[in-house]
């Protein structure tokens, strides 16, 4: 039998051959591996199941600096006049967070109400609280129609409008993710403002305007402009150059009109 030389060792033809099985093998039962974790990260969500309106599908992809977002998703007519909400984090909805009470030395669930976390949908809701601010809270919740749990990584969120919808109409999403600190957003621009402290860089707002007529066609979403960054208001600025990392928490973000 044939003997290569390799290394100082003798390895015969057939003991060559099976380490080359047992090293592909492995590779194989790495990427399914890889597959399978990732497959575990990706989430879909379903929101108002009974909605008797346009169907639609959202695509997010997380980007590099993706790290437990907040986030809203709504429609508007291309006045700007609300329609309705089509999803929002439950703990936003609510009013309440998984580590929202440490009274007990434990964190353990709890009422927070987070006015810089969203501020552009809760204010184009229009639905003040007894608080006197927009953010949903006890009393005040979002339905459950329209909520979830927020997604840990990239996600598809299937979901339709309440009624159906014939004309264009403006789809927005709002993503703000806390502790993201940068040169121009920094812990001591507002010293005397806790709410900006919860959210530092603002709350981003991604657009696009659909065409219900189109089916089957993804539409990206584009970032056209950032929250009030404590929550005062609910206007919308344009100064995006001062956002860095925030812009980089969704690679893409696109929707489309399903097919019925």
């Amino acid at each position: 039998m044939k003997n290569v030389f390799s290394a100082g060792r003798y390895f015969t033809i057939p003991t060559i051959a099976l380490l080359f099985i047992l090293i592909n093998s492995n590779n194989s039962f790495a990427q399914g591996k890889k597959q399978k974790n990732e497959s575990v990260l990706f989430d879909t969500i379903t929101t108002n199941i009974q909605g008797m309106g346009t169907s639609l599908t959202i695509e997010f992809r997380k980007g590099p600096e993706h790290n437990h977002p907040l986030m809203a998703i709504w429609i508007e007519d291309l006045d700007g006049n609300y329609i309705q909400t089509l999803y929002v984090a439950k703990s936003i909805a609510k009013g309440v967070f998984a580590f929202g009470d440490k009274s007990t030395g434990k964190w353990q669930e709890g009422e927070i109400i987070r006015v810089a976390a969203l501020p552009y949908w809760s204010h184009k809701r229009n639905i003040k609280n007894d608080l006197g601010n927009y953010m949903p809270k006890k009393g005040f919740e979002v339905p459950d129609a329209y909520t979830g749990a927020t997604p840990k990584s990239d996600f598809t969120l299937a979901t339709r409008a309440d009624n159906e919808i014939s004309n264009k109409f403006r789809i927005y999403f709002e993503i703000n993710q806390s502790w993201d600190w940068n040169k121009h957003w920094t812990n001591t621009l507002y010293p005397d403002d806790p709410e900006y402290k919860t959210s530092s860089q603002p709350a981003v707002v991604y657009a696009a305007v659909i065409d219900p007529s189109v089916k089957g066609v993804a539409v990206r979403l584009e970032p056209v402009g950032r929250s009030h960054q404590s929550g005062e208001n609910g206007n919308l600025y344009t100064d995006l150059e001062t956002l860095t990392t925030a812009l980089r928490i969704a690679s893409e973000i696109t929707v489309t009109v399903n097919a019925e």
